[in-house]
């Protein structure tokens, strides 16, 4: 994989948790969200991410987030792709490495993750097409 399959700018159309046995669960932004990500030539990268519908999760769980966002560098790593954050909306990922798997099929990009949640760790699957002129 090179700097350029991914270059670009990419609309969000998925945003999943995976369960254990890899069935896609409702992601943090809900059922809907709306999303870009920007990965510039020279190395700098944006995503924001929003929620559209009213959140299904219990009310015993925390308050759930309308908004995720960060910015700062990207680099390829082998079959992985390396945000090193810069700002961002939760101070805990500041300065940090967020490590996506890759798998790209022509304008269709997947990236797989893990969160921490509780003593485990959550796989996440976000996807994306290829934006097209006036995103």
């Amino acid at each position: 994989m090179q700097r350029s399959d991914l270059s670009g700018v990419w609309r969000l159309v998925a945003f999943d948790d995976l369960g254990s046995g890899g069935e896609r669960l409702e992601g943090p932004l809900g059922p809907d969200p709306r999303g870009l990500l920007i990965y510039s030539t020279d190395g700098h990268m944006s995503v924001s991410l929003m929620r559209t519908a009213a959140s299904t999760r219990p009310p015993s769980t925390p308050v759930p987030l309308d908004f995720m966002g960060y910015a700062g560098t990207w680099r390829i790593d082998g079959d992985r792709v390396v945000h090193r954050v810069g700002i961002t909306h939760t101070p805990r990922l500041k300065d940090k490495d967020e490590v996506r798997e890759v798998h790209l099929e022509g304008g269709h990009l997947s990236l797989f993750g893990t969160v921490p949640a509780g003593d485990r760790q959550l796989r996440r699957v976000l996807e994306w097409n290829r934006a097209g002129e006036g995103v």
